[in-house]
């Protein structure tokens, strides 16, 4: 599943962030379906996890920062949507410890990550889009 034009919010930064969340998400998947031993590849779907925690954060906060910038009405309700997002891949980290790195595991985690990606980029997100077109056009920062 890849990004859409039609998933654009109007403001550069945050629509930046998210084409590369979906690639990540994207690239997560792909190698953990890819036909590759699970050992040679294990090395690979670590650094995406990583990478995805740390950017999820900083998208996140960027995100509530420009909510709070355009003086977004809804904005306290994102931020616990965030929060609870923050926690489900939290939860993900702390089965790995207990679980390790397996394919199972893994699999799970891409679906949730691009399914939740979808979800709110469409849906959620599109209300700030929508605000912002509301109070006199994209915001270029």
């Amino acid at each position: 599943m890849m990004w859409k034009e039609k998933y654009r919010v109007g403001a550069v930064l945050i629509d930046t962030q998210h084409q590369e969340l979906f690639k990540r998400v994207s690239s997560f998947i792909s190698i953990v379906q890819s036909p590759r031993l699970w050992d040679e590849k294990v090395e690979e779907v670590k650094e995406t996890l990583a990478f995805m925690q740390e950017y999820v954060v900083i998208h996140f906060s960027d995100e509530e920062r420009f909510q709070e910038e355009i003086g977004y009405p809804e904005r306290e309700r994102h931020r616990a949507i965030h929060s609870q997002f923050r926690g489900v891949i939290q939860n993900y980290v702390n089965r790995v410890a207990q679980e390790g790195y397996t394919q199972e595991l893994m699999q799970e985690l891409g679906g949730r990550l691009m399914t939740w990606l979808i979800m709110h980029v469409a849906g959620e997100d599109q209300k700030i889009g929508e605000f912002l077109r509301s109070q006199g056009g994209g915001h270029e920062s």
